[in-house]
């Protein structure tokens, strides 16, 4: 079992094992995915072929992208997600430093509404959400994400409103009464003394808002893309939601002397892969600044 400044061999075992076990749990729907994404149809049919396929069948990706219409659904991805994720940054972050640094009356009262308006459940406020949207004239166009995320209402803007919250009553505030004492206004001080200590703060919110923005297909499908397609807006989550039918017209126009076969799994893993690859390359390229920024913040179990 180890002493008190040396762990024994018993206790890592138990420690490391569980974090395989539950490691592998996660992991393990992503290598089945990759498997079966680069498998043929007759690997599929195969009972013998259970994870290594016969030859890696790089025409599933290249059938799913064009059926999805991937880097035009990729472009616009990024900018639903991207867009809104910015305007949140900007204004959580004002709205954040404020409850963090001055004190009035009903401040309680204001802490309190932000944190029931992230309690409440989205689906009670579907309804006159839409009926908003549509007579400000904003429904199916991007402006249903950005004019929220402005005004700090975005996508589970209230828990950024409380990172940051929390990151900036974490700041000596000895900083800003010197730089008051210097003769900055209270935009300078939070621009010049407050914004340069609260990057681990901006990645993590920014992190969190993009993937959540990425990920969110009911809104998207509900505000910007609209029920019946009625935008041009769209998202390789909702291709993805409509696959079966963005493949059965995909097949329709390359007709079948294209040699195209009918949907398989691996189609549909690969297509899978492909709305989940660039999080995966951002959490990747990201993963460092990520992890010390959940350390610095005090944000655990996202």
């Amino acid at each position: 079992m180890g002493t008190k400044d040396k762990e024994g061999f018993l206790k890592q075992f138990l420690v490391y094992a569980l974090l395989i076990c539950i490691g592998f749990i996660y992991i393990y729907p992503i290598l089945h995915m990759v498997s079966a994404s680069f498998m043929s149809l007759d690997d599929l049919l195969d009972s013998s072929i259970k994870w290594i396929p016969s030859s890696m069948n790089f025409a599933n990706y290249k059938q799913a992208a064009a059926s999805m219409n991937f880097w035009m659904s990729l472009l616009q991805s990024i900018i639903i997600a991207g867009v809104p994720t910015l305007c949140n940054l900007v204004s959580c972050s004002i709205v954040g430093y404020g409850l963090a640094r001055f004190n009035f009356k009903g401040k309680g009262i204001c802490m309190g509404i932000i944190i029931l308006t992230f309690v409440l459940p989205s689906q009670i406020t579907m309804i006159p959400t839409y009926v908003l949207y549509s007579n400000l004239k904003i429904l199916n166009t991007l402006w249903a994400f950005i004019l929220p995320a402005i005004l700090a209402q975005g996508i589970n803007a209230p828990i950024f409103i409380l990172i940051f919250w929390q990151f900036f009553r974490q700041i000596p505030k000895v900083l800003i009464e010197a730089s008051k004492i210097d003769g900055a206004g209270y935009f300078e001080s939070f621009y010049k003394v407050a914004l340069p200590s609260a990057k681990p703060a901006f990645i993590t919110v920014g992190l969190f808002s993009f993937v959540w923005y990425w990920n969110e297909a009911y809104l998207t499908n509900l505000y910007v893309h609209g029920v019946y397609g009625d935008s041009k807006w769209t998202t390789l989550v909702i291709q993805l939601q409509n696959f079966a039918d963005n493949f059965s017209s995909y097949q329709q126009t390359s007709g079948a002397a294209a040699g195209v076969p009918t949907l398989n799994e691996s189609i549909s893993m690969a297509g899978t892969m492909l709305s989940i690859l660039p999080l995966l390359l951002l959490y990747f390229v990201l993963q460092k600044q990520f992890v010390e920024s959940i350390d610095r913040t005090g944000i655990t179990g996202e």
